[in-house]
Order: structure tokens, then sequence, then C-alpha cells
């Protein structure tokens, strides 16, 4: 769900005054809680189910040493990537190394009334066939959704599922052998789209099942009197919105490699953003220990959602190895990849909302339906944001809103950046920019009037801490120009403008548990040396820096003098994993939670020394201080070595008990959430229909600044990925198959399609995240599409309700809209 890469970066430093933004958004803030009457200093951020923290301990305290916020600084893992050694998936060779190829149904629905591999088990250089029943173990990545198993069994449920492995001593000859495997098809009626899925007429894909639906989840929930705040309102205005299929297209494609060890462990290498979840279904699949697994998460080469799931090349590749005794890895072609998805739901949404003459919202009525595909995957997670996150970040006192994540026979989707919360973003914020003008306001205003502060609670039970959009939205219109362009660039020209909230992180993990979120291990050196240790995993968008810049910023050293080891399971405590925008705001409070026990050991043992109390000794750039007298690193680990023995320490974090489960509020509640403001800039031609989004500015709460450079990356990667899905991406079938199952035919923005993106870091200082951080990874993302839609309609007076904006679908708008001036021109006449 996060970058590992930033295509077509550009930058406007003039526009971005640092210094004067964060001494003015300090000021707003001061004079904003003392207006409120808010203490923010009485928060108990300290209670023990908020932060596992020491005592004396405030996460969102102000950073002493020089790491925080810091810039023109690289990763800690960046050089390695960029000269080629970090090692990824498929880089790692062993001896004997057996290789797995997968033959796939061409079929979206059918029954296999035969499968014949004796062919193929008797090439030579065939090691084994597995078919269905080797594996008959269904998994899943929700625990109440286990639907799939690593081959099909019985029947095929879309076109490019596996039907058979081969495992052979090279690719070519498992390829060949996959080839003379013969499988009869019964073809069955196939489920192609969300009215087929609700069709009585058509089969159920899951017959198995006990509940014979292709209703995988139906969510529905109501706050206040919907209906009556409608009577109430001045305008209610409702319309369809349609949301395209789309995937992620990482540059590493998924991989897996396995070896047998000692005593029948297993050791398994995995390109994945979950190493914690994927270790239990491998060891529920394959019918072992999780402690006889020692699961590694080498370098990934970005993820986006892509690599939550665990796949069939992660569990074939562990069978193998462990039935034949000798390293077996599956790679994916990319093409199996588009397969494998796990992206965007196709989403189609009806959204009706009342306002008032002033702009203030009465009541939204929200219904969305959600192609998902084969197979669960995080569907039942996507039921409910499709509908939870509608709230924010807007006051809302009547809410009701019912949503259906649905099987269909196509490759299953599942969480891609942003999950389930960008397709009713999109609608909500071209829904708002519709009505606001139908009541002569403008759109920008109306987000403000309706905006919640810090310190507030959704009408659905959502907890907001830090909330910073405000002066996102005050950065975007100054930096953009907007409040002079808008309505005034001239013809084919427009601006438009959008806002959005994301979580960090799920507040509860997918199986019930007590233990913590996330887990770090520090260990210094007498040499000085930190190595710390965390189940993390980082696919590109910077958790080994983040973690390495937190304990380097509380022991007041270098993040270069910090050693990351990651996601082990033989060696790092455990971490739930890279979704939900997790990671900084809960393994940050971990890695925060070590450090400070280590730093009191330091701190106590240079203040012995120095003979001054704890308190006056400052910590930064590897020195020890008390006023002119100080002691360097090492000599302050020596003398704490001496003192206490052997330097370690763990943390750990669990987030806050927010909601109420009984009110089926188990997804949505964060401990915290981020805010973006975005205005984009377009061109269209009403010549040929192009649309060229020309610059996006966008403005992020991220509570504080971890790194400038990484921060920036993740907010410009978002907006990138945001273009592609407004312009040019979008997953089409034809009678099941896949048209797009490449990267030729599968488009994705280039450096020539890539506007010129300003990021914007807004800082709130969230009271409860690692020296007051939020996320930055997924957030960005959900104000662009909107944005750009809203700027179409500035530019030529046409609302686009379904991405892409391809040229022929602006032509038919175009068309549409001059109709109805005729008609408009004619009645006017006729008067």
């Amino acid at each position: 769900m996060n970058d590992d890469n930033t295509k077509g970066r550009r930058r406007d430093r003039e526009l971005d005054p640092r210094i004067a933004a964060r001494l003015a958004a300090r000021a707003a803030r001061a004079a904003r809680e003392q207006e409120q009457g808010l203490e923010r200093t009485a928060r108990d951020v300290t209670d023990p189910s908020t932060y596992m923290g020491p005592e004396d301990t405030l996460s969102g305290a102000p950073a002493e040493g020089r790491v925080i916020g810091e810039s023109g600084t690289g990763k800690v893992d960046g050089l390695a990537k960029i000269t080629g050694r970090a090692i990824f998936a498929d880089d790692i060779r062993l001896p004997r190394m057996a290789f797995v190829k997968l033959l796939r149904s061409p079929h979206p629905h059918a029954r296999i009334a035969s499968l014949d591999v004796s062919e193929a088990l008797a090439m030579r250089g065939v090691l084994d066939v597995a078919v269905g029943p080797d594996l008959p173990v269904r998994h899943g990545a929700i625990p109440v959704a286990q639907d799939e198993t690593a081959l099909a069994i019985e029947k095929v449920r879309y076109v490019g599922e596996p039907v058979a492995a081969v495992c052979a001593v090279s690719e070519e000859i498992a390829w060949e052998a996959c080839r003379r495997i013969k499988v009869v098809y019964e073809l069955l009626d196939p489920v192609l789209s969300i009215d087929d899925a609700l069709s009585d007429d058509k089969p159920i894909i899951h017959d198995w099942k006990r509940k014979k639906s292709n209703v995988l989840r139906r969510v529905h929930q109501t706050y206040g009197d919907v209906d009556k705040a409608f009577e109430d309102s001045d305008l209610v205005f409702e319309d369809v919105y349609e949301y395209p299929a789309s995937t992620h297209v990482p540059l590493e494609a998924h991989c897996a490699v396995a070896t047998p060890l000692d005593g029948g462990r297993l050791q398994v290498w995995s390109s994945t953003q979950n190493p914690h979840y994927m270790h239990r279904t491998l060891a529920r699949v394959l019918g072992m220990d999780t402690a006889d697994i020692r699961l590694i998460k080498p370098d990934v080469g970005a993820g986006y959602g892509g690599k939550c799931d665990t796949f069939c090349s992660d569990i074939l590749a562990a069978y193998f190895a462990r039935k034949l005794g000798r390293p077996v890895k599956m790679a994916m072609e990319r093409e199996e990849v588009f397969y494998a998805h796990r992206g965007r739901h196709r989403t189609r949404m009806w959204l009706k909302m009342g306002m008032k003459k002033d702009g203030t919202i009465t009541a939204i009525d929200f219904k969305a339906w959600a192609d998902g595909g084969a197979y669960s995957s995080y569907g039942v997670v996507t039921s409910y944001y499709l509908g939870v996150f509608m709230p924010l970040p807007y006051k809302l006192e009547h809410y009701r809103f019912t949503s259906w994540r649905l099987y269909t026979n196509k490759p299953p989707a599942g969480p891609k950046r942003g999950h389930g919360a960008i397709q009713p973003r999109f609608a909500l914020e071209v829904h708002l920019d519709r009505m606001a003008r139908q009541l002569g306001l403008e759109p920008a205003d109306v987000r403000l009037h309706n905006m919640f502060g810090p310190d507030s609670i959704t009408v659905n039970g959502l907890r907001i801490t830090s909330m910073g959009l405000a002066e996102c939205m005050e950065q975007v219109r100054a930096h953009s120009g907007y409040d002079r362009k808008r309505g005034r660039l001239g013809k084919g020209r427009g601006v438009g403008i959008a806002a959005s909230a994301y979580m960090c992180g799920a507040l509860h993990p997918v199986y019930q548990t007590n233990t913590p979120h996330s887990g770090v291990q520090v260990k210094i050196d007498r040499s000085g040396r930190v190595t710390i240790f965390t189940g993390t995993a980082d696919c590109g968008q910077g958790s080994n820096h983040m973690v390495a810049a937190i304990v380097a910023e509380r022991l007041g050293i270098r993040p270069e003098q910090c050693t990351v080891v990651e996601a082990d399971s033989d060696l790092c405590p455990v971490d739930l994993g890279s979704y939900s925008s997790r990671v900084t705001f809960m393994a940050g409070n971990a890695a925060l939670h070590a450090a400070d026990k280590l730093r009191k050991l330091l701190v106590a043992a240079a203040a012995d020394k120095l003979g001054v109390a704890p308190d006056a000794i400052t910590c930064h750039d590897g020195r020890y201080e008390a006023g002119e007298r100080g002691l360097s690193w090492t000599d302050v680990v020596e003398l704490a070595e001496s003192t206490y023995g052997t330097l370690g320490a763990t943390g750990s974090y669990r987030p806050p008990k927010i909601g109420s489960r009984f009110r089926r509020q188990s997804v949505g509640p964060s401990p915290a959430y981020s805010f973006t403001a975005q205005v984009a800039e377009v061109t269209v031609d009403e010549e040929t229909g192009i649309v060229t989004v020309d610059r996006v500015w966008a403005a992020h709460d991220l509570g504080r600044t971890l790194h400038r450079e990484i921060a920036e990356g993740q907010i410009e990667g978002c907006v990138y990925m945001g273009v592609g899905e407004a312009m040019l991406e979008e997953q089409v079938y034809k009678d099941g198959v896949m048209r797009t199952p490449s990267m030729l035919e599968y488009r994705v923005p280039t450096i020539y399609d890539t506007p010129e993106i300003h990021a914007i870091l807004v800082e709130s200082h969230d009271p409860e995240g690692p020296y007051g951080a939020k996320e930055c990874g997924e957030g960005p993302q959900l104000s662009t599409v909107p944005a750009i839609a809203n700027a179409i309609y500035d530019a030529c007076g046409i609302w686009l309700t379904h991405p892409p904006f391809t040229p022929e679908r602006v032509l038919k708008a175009l068309r549409k809209r001059d109709r109805e001036r005729a008609r408009a021109a004619a009645a006017q006449a006729q008067e």
C-alpha cells in the first residue's frame, strides 16, 4: 500500500515556506485550543491501554536531538537498493533448487471433470506434481472468510486460477510439463458483474457454503434520523457513481523460496507485506506448528496492498520443499501477477445528501456494491471500509449506509492503497462540489464550514485526536492560487479541490488476541552499534528508516549507527504487517518505548559520571552533555554496560480501546487519523476529449515530519497513483477474460503523464503518535481523483461520475452538455 519509487517527482520549494507555516500552524492551534478551553496537556496519553511506554514519557513529546524532521539524508537501507546489494526473494539461489510453475484455468467458471497429470510426471526433470486435493485446507486473509485453496478443488472460479503445480529442476521443464497436463472441464454459467451477483438466476460460486448466496458480506448501519433530516433540508440531491477495478503493478512480482531445515523445520522467504499473518496461514495450511516455520521477508520491491495475502506461490514453495527435502522457488511472471490481483474493487455507489442553504450537511444515505472477484481476500473489511469513513472529516449527525461485497468469476479483489476508502471518497467529494455549486456556494468554504476540529468524536464513534485539515485547505488554496483561478482560467482550463481522511492503523487485528500489535527489541553492542529487531515489513515506504530514526533520536545518535533487522520470525518480535497505514504509528511507538528504557540507563550512567542529576543531561549528535562537560556515545555505552550489564530492551504498542464491538464498530476505529486537501489544475481539449492534469498541490496532515524527503515521496507517490486511477487505469474483462494482463495493455502513468506535484507537509503533532507523527503512505491518494473530477467541471462544465476520465467518456459528457444547453436555450427563447 506504500511507495518504493516516486515517478515524475517535481517540487516547488518557493511555495513551501516551511518555518513560517509551522509558526502559523502553532499559533493557530494555540488560539483554537484556548478558544475552545482545551487543555491538551491534561490528556492521559500514558494510559497503558493507549501507549505501553514508561510513565514519564509522552509519545508526542518534542524531539531533543537532530534526527526527527531532518532532510537531505538518505534511508538507512537506501544505498543497498540503489547499488544492487539489496536481496529480493528472486535473487536467492540455493544448491539443488527446484522451480514451480502452474497450470491455470482458461475458463471463468467450470467443474473439473477429470485431471490427468501422468504425462507430466513421467517427464525427465519433473520432481512432483500437486493438484487441489493435495492441499485441501481452505485459507483466507480474514478468519471468518476462509474460502480459498492453493489449487482449485472440484471447480475453477476465474480465468487464471491455479489448477495444478509442477515442481521441476528448471522453469523450462516445469512449463513444458504444465502443457502436458490434461484437464476436462464442464462449463458453468459465469457470474461476471454486480448485477449477475445479485441475480437469483445465476449459479452460486461457492456452493459448498452453508449460506447459498453470492454476497460475501452485507453491512448496514444507521445513525440518527436520516429520513427526517432529509425533510428538513433545503436541497436534497442523489446520483450514482462508478469506480473502476484497478491493480497495483509493483515493480517486483510475487516470489517465494523455501528450504528444509534440521529437525523437520522449514525456512521460507517471501515477498510479503504481512509476514506475521502469512506465518500463521502457512502453518495452518501445511499442518505445522508456527514454531517449526522460520519466515523471512527479504527486501520487497513495493506492494501497495497487493502482497498482503498469502498466495499460492508461498504455499506451494513451502509444500514442495517440505515434501521433496530440497530448496524450491516459485516466482510469478508479470501476467500471473495480474491474475493474483487483490486490487481495487469495482464499485457501484448511490449517494443521497441533504444540505442547508448555508452549506451545512444535514444527512447522507449511501449504498455501495463491490465486485470482489472469486474469493474473499480482505473483502469482509472492505464491506465496512466502504461506509465507516464517510463521516470523516465532516460533521454528520444523520447517516445511513449499506454495502454489499459480492462474489464474481474474476480474479479476487483485495486491499489496494487506500483500501475501501478511495471509492466512497470520490463519490462524496464530487457530490459535495455539485451541491455547493447548486446552492451558489464556494466548494472549499463548504468543506471548511462542515469540518471537524481536533478532539472530536464522529457520529459512528471514530475518535479524532489531532486535526490539521483546516490548515491543509488553507495551504493548498494559497499555494495553488485556487481562489483566483476557479472559474477564471478560460475555456478548457480549471481547478478543483477535494479533502479526505484516513486511518493510522486498524484498531483490531484480523484474529482475536490481547497481545500487542507491534513489538521492537533494541540491543546496544559494546562498540556502540545499535541493532533494532522489528517485525515490520518495509516494502519501500521507509519503515526501516522510521524505526532507526526514532531510536536514534531518543538515544542521541545518528540513524546510520543503527542496524535494522526486520521481519524474521526466528529473530524479531511480532508486528502485524504493512497495511492500513499502521506502521509509523504502532511500530514507531513500540520503538520509542524500547528506546526510552535504554535512554534511562544511559542517562543515569552519564549523570553519575558527571556528578549531575539525570534531568540535566542532554543527548544529541553522539554526545551526552551537562553544560560544557560531556561524554561520547561509546563512553556512555561502556559506563552503562559496566553498571547495568548487557544493554537491551523491548518495547510494545497496543492501541487504545475505542468504540464498541456491540455496535459493530470493530472495523474503522483507529488511534488517529491523517487528513489531506488537494487542488488539481487541468486542461481539457474539447475537440479530442483529452484531459491533461497539469499540476496537483497536496497538503497532508502527517502529525509530525520524521524525515522530509521520505514523507514528500510518499505524498507524491500517492498523487501519482491517484492520477493513474483518474486518467488511465481500469481492468476490463470480456466474457470473464482479462483484456489487460500485461504492462503493455494495462496503462500506468509514465513520466510524460505525471503532472507537477507539490507536496506540502502540515504538522498537527498528534498527542499519541511517536514524536507526534501520523501516517502519510495512503491517505494522500484519496483526494486526487475527486479533485481532478471537480477541476474538469471547472474547465468545461461536465460532471464525470465514472473514472478513468478517458477521451470517450469526456466526449460523451460534452455532447450531453451541449444538448442540455441547446434545450435550455430553446426553452428560454420560447419564453
